[in-house]
Order: C-alpha cells, then sequence, then structure tokens
C-alpha cells in the first residue's frame, strides 16, 4: 500500500516523460513512380509467364508475349538504375563488402535496399534476363519457338531451351526466397516492404533519413526526360528480339508485298 502511495503522488509530468522523449519517425519519398510501375508491372508479367508456361499448349503464345514484356521490363529498369532517381540507382544500393559487414553486424541505417535484398534485386534481374533471353531462341517441336529461334541452329535452340526450363525451376526458388524475406521483415522486424512500393512513401527513424538537401535532388532526379529515355531504349531492344525486322516476319514480309501490289505476275 505505501508503494501504491508513493506510485500516485508522483508528478503526472515525470510518469510522462518517457514516451514523450521517444523520438517521431520521419516519412521520406523512396521509391519514384516509374520504379512502383515497373515493379507491379513486372510481378504482373512474371505471373503470367509462370502460369502460362505450366499450362502449355494454346497458351504458349501469350506465354511468348509476356516473356517480350518481361525484356522490355527488365531493359527499362537497368536504364532507369543508372539515369533514375536517387534510391532507384545501382550505385546508392551495391551490396560492397562494407555494407554487408554493417549490416550483418546490425550497424546498418540506410533506407530502401539494403545489401541483402540488392543482392535479391540483382540476383532476381540477372535471372529473368537468362530466362526471358533463352527463351526468345526456344522451341518445344510442338507449336512453339522463340521470336529468334530462326538465328540459331536446331541443336543450339535444344541447349537453350533445356536451359529455360532449368532456370524456371531456379526462378521459382528465389521468388519463394523474396516472399518469405517480405513476411520475415513484415511479421519479425514489423517493417512493411510493401507498402512503400504502392505509396511512394516510408516512415523511418530520425537517424536513418537522407538530409533535405539529398531528398530535394533526388527529386530533381529520374525525370520525364530520363524517364523517356529509358521507355524509348526498352521499347527498340522489344522490337529488335521480337522478330519483327527478321526476313520472313509478317512484319518484314508486308512492306515487299504492298510495293509489288497491283504488278501482273508475269
Amino acid at each position: 500500500m505505501k508503494a501504491q502511495t508513493i506510485l500516485d503522488n508522483t508528478p503526472r509530468h515525470a510518469r510522462a516523460a518517457p514516451s514523450a522523449s521517444l523520438p517521431a519517425r520521419v516519412r521520406i519519398r523512396l521509391w519514384d513512380l516509374p520504379l512502383r510501375l515497373f515493379h507491379w508491372l513486372l510481378v504482373l508479367a512474371v505471373t503470367l509467364a509462370l502460369i502460362t508456361g505450366e499450362l502449355g499448349g494454346p497458351w504458349m503464345e501469350l506465354h511468348g508475349k509476356a516473356g517480350l514484356g518481361i525484356v522490355g521490363l527488365v531493359v527499362f529498369r537497368l536504364v532507369w538504375g543508372v539515369i533514375g532517381s536517387a534510391h532507384a540507382r545501382f550505385l546508392s544500393f551495391l551490396p560492397t563488402p562494407s555494407k554487408l559487414k554493417a549490416y550483418l553486424g546490425g550497424r546498418w541505417r540506410g533506407v530502401g535496399h539494403n545489401p541483402l535484398g540488392a543482392l535479391s534485386v540483382i540476383a532476381l534481374l540477372g535471372l529473368l534476363a537468362a530466362q526471358a533471353g533463352t527463351g526468345l531462341f526456344s522451341n518445344d517441336d510442338i507449336a512453339f519457338s522463340g521470336p529468334l529461334f530462326a538465328l540459331v541452329d536446331e541443336a543450339l535452340a535444344g541447349r537453350l531451351t533445356s536451359l529455360h526450363k532449368q532456370l524456371a525451376t531456379v526462378l521459382f526458388g528465389l521468388l519463394a526466397l523474396h516472399l518469405a524475406a517480405i513476411a520475415f521483415y513484415a511479421w519479425f522486424k514489423h517493417d512493411n516492404l510493401v507498402k512503400p512500393m504502392v505509396t511512394g512513401w516510408k516512415e523511418v527513424e530520425p537517424n536513418q533519413a537522407p538530409p533535405a538537401a539529398h531528398q530535394n535532388a533526388s527529386g530533381r532526379k529520374g525525370g520525364a526526360i530520363a524517364f523517356a529515355l529509358a521507355l524509348a531504349v526498352a521499347v527498340a531492344v522489344v522490337y529488335g528480339v521480337s522478330g519483327a525486322a527478321l526476313p520472313g516476319s509478317p512484319a518484314a514480309a508486308a512492306e515487299p508485298a504492298t510495293a509489288t501490289q497491283g504488278q501482273p505476275g508475269w
């Protein structure tokens, strides 16, 4: 009872002091709109490619289109990783040995991709590039062949097709690890990695927030011109690997047919 009396006589402001001293979290702009669009379009394209690849048969045409979409998205991300906003640039999150050591030791205080997350991003981009690239030359000997199948001999096409199927298994595993990491951060570290990729904003501790000058400079990077350039490169690459300009393709054959239209057949 005496202890209770002492507790009741403690000044109100003294009891509230510990909670009042907690630092407020800071809301920062993390992921830009082009990067977020890339991310969710890639989720859609990869999901579509994996499902249609498993279904096979008449779904393979859609599988091929999803693969071309992945090619374009990966190319866009590579360009955006050089000329995009600050947190989207590869130089901002490359997992150097010092960063990995600091992260594993609990001393990393950055924002955006942590060093292990950066390794996952790089691995996924590389794997998707290899997966989509081998698919361009693949052939199932039934009803589907990649748009660049005619550029390689049958033996090489067979090896690339086999590699394409093997990489799909690796991709399933890497995607499972990626989803497991997201769940781990959400449940055990109380860090929602999905929300910032939807809204672009993230709440961080004050000591993690970049200086205001850095934030302002970041906002000026990766503008409309950079976006247009990255998009143009991606579209050009997709057109190039789609086989549309190859001899014998419908697009390539359309122009000669138009030029000779109306000429006599003799």
